[in-house]
């Protein structure tokens, strides 16, 4: 059960999400074939990755060695106290995400900064936060750290809560969510009109089929039709010759 799952789990979210939805049909009713109905319904609910998601993804299932890299830097991170040690791991980590961001983007062509910037931004927040470095390989959209102050910083003593009005949200990043959330809707327009163009070639084939067998069953018909109008006429001639026979032997 496990195999089937984390097979199909390592196929999706390493190939081009263009192909997420037919591919993901396609092994769910594989996982059915083999009997296994409940891995089936576990492979249809997993969701199709953002452009970003999928590029952190692909790396990071071709490459093992970036999941531990991350991982390794965290912990340094966390066990540094500040001084010359923190400002040295901060830039060893600001190396690291652009040269895996870069590592990621390769092989697309002119990759938009909108893109590249959501890349780095989920590899620094993997540096930052374990359940984030948790889902490399099967995120569904980029991350982001949205924490404060100097990583792995003793937290200050808690001061009495006040009730302070929210930051307005800099409009820059109301954009960028906005077209995010165009593009994420995008392509499910595109994936729902991939699937209606499946489904009604699939209704067509099978009217084509109903037709092609409507047809047949009529000249079925006409055929036994004609067989019985033979079987009868053949019958009322033995009767005939068997009493004329029985006739002449009298």
């Amino acid at each position: 059960m496990g195999d089937l799952l984390a097979e199909a789990e390592a196929e999706l979210y390493a190939d081009d999400p263009d192909g997420f939805t037919a591919r993901r049909a396609e092994l769910a009713e594989r996982a059915r074939d083999a009997g296994e109905p409940a891995v089936a319904k576990k492979i249809t609910a997993l969701r199709k990755p953002t452009r970003s998601a999928w590029v952190v993804n692909r790396l990071v299932r071709t490459d093992p060695g970036v999941r531990s890299r991350l991982d390794n830097l965290a912990a340094d991170l966390r066990e540094a106290s500040g001084g010359g040690r923190l400002r040295e791991l901060t830039a060893a980590r600001a190396k690291l995400v652009d040269e895996l961001t870069r590592t990621a983007l390769e092989g697309l062509a002119a990759p938009p900064a909108a893109l590249r910037e959501e890349v780095t931004a989920t590899f620094d927040a993997a540096i930052a936060d374990p359940e984030v470095a948790a889902s490399l390989g099967t995120l569904v959209r980029a991350a982001r750290y949205a924490g404060f102050g100097a990583f792995g910083a003793a937290p200050a003593a808690a001061a009495p809560p006040r009730k302070t009005k929210a930051p307005a949200e800099p409009a820059a990043e109301r954009e960028a969510r906005r077209q995010e959330k165009i593009r994420e809707a995008e392509r499910a327009v595109a994936d729902a009109d991939r699937d209606l163009e499946s489904a009604t070639a699939a209704e067509r084939d099978l009217e084509d089929s109903v037709r092609d067998t409507e047809a047949q069953l009529a000249d079925l018909r006409q055929r036994l039709a004609e067989a019985r109008r033979r079987s009868y006429r053949a019958e009322s001639r033995q009767q005939r010759a068997a009493g004329q026979l029985s006739r002449l032997k009298e």
